[in-house]
């Protein structure tokens, strides 16, 4: 027979709301009685009802998670971290995907407020304005974007593209293109602006190549518009965009890296598995998950909005087979590849 709240209240001596208050609200309790009462459900294994919790908390223990695409590679390993780090404090976790559309976020999150306590929210794309909005309605920690007062997992883009744009620089690039990723992206933005301060002090020449989906299709087309800029480099918003540069450069007939070097970012599995191996930026994206739980547990539990500080994790650049020296040596604009087909 399974044991009660009320066998561990008379075990321990004291009342059977005493032990609800020790086991669900230990700040209601003094140390010495809460470390009694933890002792003595551990000793009798009593495990508490989840759904007698939820009626005692008003809490669901679930947390929910929003994407802007499932399918993208660097997402995974944010919500494999998420959801390790929710089991192990007590959450179950919901999740939904926005397909990168900005206004089906807002939906989203009101959708899976009656269902969760809190809700990360992983590279947001809907407005400051919304965000703001939907920080009003529940507990919310955002990944990848920062925003007054909402607390937030970051990564150093700053240093990340940095570490890029110096390793070319070191290999005699002087002409290099930046493969843009989405409009609304925040990262976007981050890292457009790292890469123009990082080039502008190496005395690096920048050519800007579009706004793009963070897609493989996207790849193929910065491909040939870095061709037709004739730069000796090419940073790409994400693995995924640097993957179709790749491809494309090799049906066009472009060597990589004698011809052109490409660097990713993200560090998504793939990178190290296409040939030649994809330099990249890698980020601490389980890492991230993680902390992130962190953050929203602590907004849940204890029950206040104040703000939190930011959390930046570090990036690293891992540097593989798809950098090498430029071929233009000291770093003169490369002849077009005329003789390239497409």
């Amino acid at each position: 027979m399974a044991t009660t709240i009320r066998d561990v209240a008379r075990a321990a001596g004291v009342s059977a709301s005493t032990v609800s208050r020790a086991l669900s609200n230990p700040e209601m309790v003094s140390d010495a009685t809460r470390e009694l009462v933890q002792r003595t459900a551990q000793r009798l294994g009593y495990r508490p009802n989840p759904a007698a919790r939820r009626l005692i908390t008003g809490r669901t223990q679930n947390i929910g998670i929003v994407l802007p695409d499932l399918g993208n590679p660097v997402f995974p390993s944010i919500v494999k971290g998420i959801r390790s780090r929710a089991r192990e404090s007590g959450y179950c976790v919901l999740l939904s995907d926005s397909d990168e559309e900005p206004s089906g976020e807002p939906a989203l999150v009101r959708t899976l407020a009656s269902q969760v306590d809190g809700v990360v929210l992983c590279s947001p794309r809907m407005n400051t304005e919304e965000l703001r909005s939907m920080a009003g309605l529940l507990p919310l920690v955002v990944v990848q974007r920062t925003v007054d007062r909402i607390p937030a997992v970051v990564f150093d883009d700053t240093d990340g593209i940095q570490q890029a744009v110096s390793h070319l620089h070191a290999l005699g690039h002087r002409r290099i293109a930046w493969g843009a990723g989405p409009e609304h992206a925040y990262s976007q933005e981050r890292r457009t602006r790292a890469i123009r301060e990082a080039t502008q002090q190496l005395g690096m020449e920048l050519l800007e190549v579009g706004r793009f989906a963070p897609r493989f299709s996207s790849g193929l087309m910065v491909a040939d518009l870095v061709l037709s800029a004739q730069a000796t480099g090419v940073v790409a918003y994400n693995d995924l965009m640097a993957l179709g540069i790749l491809h494309r450069l090799h049906a066009r007939g472009v060597a990589v890296p004698q011809e052109i070097s490409v660097i990713g970012y993200d560090d998504i599995p793939f990178a190290g598995m296409v040939h030649p191996a994809l330099t990249t930026v890698a980020l601490t994206t389980e890492r991230a998950g993680r902390v992130a739980v962190d953050l929203l547990v602590n907004l849940v539990e204890s029950g206040e909005r104040t703000p939190l500080p930011h959390r930046t994790l570090p990036c690293d650049l891992q540097i593989r087979a798809s950098t090498g020296l430029s071929p233009c040596g000291s770093g003169a604009v490369r002849e077009s590849t005329d003789s390239a087909t497409t």
